[in-house]
């Protein structure tokens, strides 16, 4: 488990804000957890304005960024040396019982992992940004969530990277 109580207010407050970079350098982060997965070493960051995954030659920001027009793809394929990356995204639209519920999964499976990174951000404790690490057969992957509890928005990345 790696949850932290945030103190810093999140930046992005829609997901139509976040949108999806690849090779971006490190930014500030609010938390940091580095994690050797599958023989690579990972780094998660959690960030005012959402995340950053440093793993093996991959550098993927989902964030708000200044100047980076918002809206994330609902998929992204690259070949990084002898890797191959994929990379999905999906906006789910709540009721108010069934954002609640969902978020409560998403704290409960976060704090139960040994591979992942969450933070809690002030003002409410359904604004939440949590990472997972996942093991697959040639390489690993990544979850992300993105909560948005003034819109009832929760955004849902995957991301896969395999050796060839």
């Amino acid at each position: 488990m790696s949850g932290i109580a945030l103190g810093t207010p999140y930046l992005d407050t829609d997901a139509e804000q976040l949108s999806f970079t690849l090779g971006r350098p490190p930014l500030e982060a609010l938390a940091v957890r580095d994690l050797t997965v599958a023989g690579l070493d990972v780094q998660l960051r959690l960030l005012g304005a959402s995340h950053q995954v440093f793993a093996g030659p991959v550098g993927e920001t989902v964030a708000c960024l200044p100047g980076v027009a918002g809206g994330l793809p609902d998929s992204a394929v690259q070949e990084f040396d002898a890797w191959d990356y994929r990379f999905s995204a999906r906006v789910q639209h709540c009721a108010a019982d069934e954002f609640s519920d969902q978020v409560a999964r998403i704290l409960s499976r976060s704090d139960a992992d040994p591979e992942a990174l969450y933070g809690v951000f002030p003002g409410s404790p359904e604004a939440v940004t949590a990472l997972i690490v996942e093991r697959h057969g040639t390489g690993l992957g990544w979850r992300t969530w993105h909560t948005y509890p003034q819109s009832r928005q929760i955004v849902a990345t995957h991301t896969r990277l395999e050796a060839r």
